[in-house]
């Protein structure tokens, strides 16, 4: 009892919510100490991620607002919608580095004051006649909230024991994955309430939102003093193939559930333009995917918890090839039943493929160094962000495929060929690299 005493004074004496003693893997001070802390960190660390994915999802929202006054055409919208995914993307590497160097209560207090600039231009600009280029400014700025989820999963990837990591990161995803849904609802309000001549509310809505979040981060959240220790992680982990084999299947899981989430609303009027002849009657459909990808991914992490992420991950890849061959099909028979069900199946397996490639990458390292928890650790928060912003320039991919598909064909059938090819690829990268009986399985 004597040797635990010391362990809670540690944790539990914050001084600038630093915390410079932490061992989760030790099950007496987890169960006496670490799991509050942990789980106090955890709620404001999604509640800041889950504002943060809807800033950067603003824009498949917003794009449902600019009609025929605004003079945009649909390779103009899906191009709005793929600019800020591609800078969210491209932020998710430095966001990570971030939690190491600045703290991740101190991240998470700047990173959500950060969304603030993305709400307020969007809230005060948009209306008929402002220039394209500027539209586009505005959304390449929206692509800040793509980088909190690098630096929440990091950062929360610290404090779980290995046991806990699939159920603590696909909660902590999930939450934050919630954020697209949220949104397209909050445009669907507005939509149904105000009309399609105020696209500023939806923005407006979430600027007092994101001041809470920041304050409550402030308060609440802690840093870790061990995370300044994990130095380097991101030059050795760019070293490990399994950093590139794990990004290229979160291309697959994530890209997709992020690029479906842009495109689906502009995808709806564009393939079936005579059913949804207005923003509102798309915005009634566009929240349902997202949502239950978001409340499926926690799923995927305690099935990989389980089952083995690597086993959840080639199944639910096969899945994801069926249903977009579904969606295929459907659009080919002007099926919208067919077609719906064919989408929706999509984001619920990404959602489900979120989890177990996310569970994957610490028991990657664990397995690599049974012996050394540090090591591990901090090799898999480092691919966990690279993973993240690789896998986020999916949705890029998917975005683009799509416009590409309908200037050239009018269609979007190419599109679904290409998104089939890769989910086929996956499942045979995922069986060779780590399900083969050569291989360890993860």
């Amino acid at each position: 009892m004597t040797a635990t005493l010391p362990a809670v004074r540690s944790a539990a004496t914050i001084k600038g919510h630093w915390i410079d003693d932490w061992r989760p893997e030790d099950r007496e001070f987890w169960d006496t100490t670490g799991a509050p802390i942990a789980r106090r960190n955890l709620i404001f660390s999604i509640t800041s991620e889950h504002i943060g994915f809807s800033v950067w999802s603003l824009w498949s929202v917003l794009v449902l607002f600019l009609g025929p006054e605004y003079g945009i055409d649909p390779a103009g919208k899906f191009l709005l919608t793929a600019v800020p995914t591609l800078v969210g993307a491209a932020l998710r590497i430095p966001y990570s580095f971030a939690v190491a160097r600045f703290g991740g209560r101190n991240w998470t207090v700047f990173s959500a004051s950060l969304l603030l600039v993305p709400s307020l231009l969007a809230a005060f600009l948009i209306r008929p006649g402002v220039d394209y280029s500027t539209l586009l400014i505005i959304a390449a700025v929206a692509g800040v909230g793509g980088g909190n989820f690098a630096s929440s999963m990091t950062n929360i990837n610290a404090y779980y024991p290995d046991r806990l990591k699939g159920w603590a990161l696909g909660i902590n995803a999930g939450g934050g994955n919630l954020g697209v849904a949220a949104v397209q609802l909050v445009g669907l309000f507005v939509l149904a309430v105000f009309g399609a001549g105020h696209p500023g509310l939806v923005a407006g809505i979430y600027i007092p939102l994101i001041v809470l979040a920041a304050l409550g981060s402030a308060l609440y959240m802690d840093n870790l003093s061990q995370a300044r220790n994990e130095k380097r992680g991101m030059r050795d982990a760019v070293r490990e193939p399994h950093t590139w084999v794990m990004s290229l299947l979160y291309i697959g899981t994530f890209g997709s559930f992020i690029g479906f989430g842009f495109a689906f609303g502009q995808v709806l009027q564009v393939q079936f333009a005579d059913v949804f002849s207005t923003p509102v009657k798309a915005a009634y459909l566009t929240f349902l995917g997202p949502l239950l990808g978001s409340l499926i991914r926690p799923v995927g992490g305690a099935l990989a918890d389980r089952l083995g992420g690597a086993r959840v991950t080639f199944v639910t890849f096969i899945a994801m090839a069926v249903g977009a061959t579904t969606v295929l099909i459907a659009a080919q028979l002007r099926s919208l039943p067919l077609y719906i069900v064919g989408f929706i199946a999509l984001f619920v397996l990404s959602g489900i493929g979120n989890g177990s490639t996310y569970k994957m990458i610490p028991a990657i390292f664990r397995r690599k160094h049974p012996t050394d928890h540090h090591e591990a650790r901090r090799l898999s928060g480092a691919v966990i962000g690279i993973a993240g912003a690789i896998g986020a320039l999916g949705g890029v991919l998917v975005n683009l495929a799509f416009r590409q598909s309908f200037l050239t064909t009018k269609e979007a059938d190419a599109a679904y060929l290409a998104f089939i090819a890769f989910y086929a690829l996956c499942v045979l990268v995922t069986w060779a690299v780590y399900l083969r009986p050569a291989h360890q399985r993860v």
